[in-house]
Parts: C-alpha cells; structure tokens; sequence
C-alpha cells in the first residue's frame, strides 16, 4: 500500500501531530466538520495506545480514492507486546489504564472499517478506514 504520510509515535505530543495531520487529510478528501472531529478522536486513540501500551509505533493515513467513492484509510502499527485478549478489549468499558474504556470500540463506531491484528511478542496493526458519504 501507499502511505501519503506516516507519523513516529514516541512521545506523548505525537499523538497530537497525528491527530492534526489525520485531520488535515480528511479535510482535503472533502470530508465535513463533523466526520473530521470523528476521524481525529479515532486517531487520537489509536495514537495514544500506541504510546501509552507498545512505547513507539507509527500511524500512517492514504488517501482512498477509487471510481465509486474516497475514502481516509488509517493504520496504526506498532511492535509492542500484541494484545493478550483481543476480545476482551473490544468489550465497551474495558480499560487497562484507567480511562473511560472507549478505546478501541469507540474506534469501531467512529470509523466505517476496523481491522485489527495482533500478535503477543510481536506487536499490532490496526486498520481503519472512513468512507466520504
């Protein structure tokens, strides 16, 4: 695949760098202001789990642009611990860390595609993708 852009995950304000240039895309593909805050709280997540559970990682946007519609794809990747129990995680109110629990599937909601992959030693990917109506 390619990646118009991808954004290192190390330190805690990358995740606000991914978040703006995810935002910056979306806006450019034509997407309104309301999709875009959708897409940036995606982001943000996907980000900030990659700092705060895998140390470092990358998040990566493309453009989607076929003959029938454009699309804002997103892959966060990192080469973290993987996750244990991916089913548990993708419960609403489950939080490792403390938080409110929206994580992953808030993630889901927000986004038309979620994809996730993850592999205990090896790290996780996951891909999003939304759809300009």
């Amino acid at each position: 695949m390619d990646f118009q852009s991808c954004v290192n995950i190390k330190k805690e304000w990358d995740i606000v760098g991914a978040r703006q240039l995810g935002r910056d895309i979306a806006k450019k593909i034509g997407f309104g202001t309301v999709d875009q805050a959708r897409i940036a709280t995606a982001i943000s997540e996907l980000a900030r789990n990659i700092y705060l559970y895998a140390g470092s990682g990358k998040v990566c946007f493309e453009a989607i642009d076929d003959m029938n519609h454009k699309g804002l794809s997103i892959i966060a990747i990192d080469e973290g611990p993987g996750i244990e129990e991916l089913s548990q995680v993708m419960e609403d109110g489950f939080s490792t860390s403390g938080g409110l629990g929206a994580g992953l599937p808030g993630v889901k909601r927000l986004m038309d595609e979620f994809d996730i992959v993850s592999e205990q030693g090896k790290g996780t990917e996951i891909k999003v993708v939304k759809w300009l109506r």
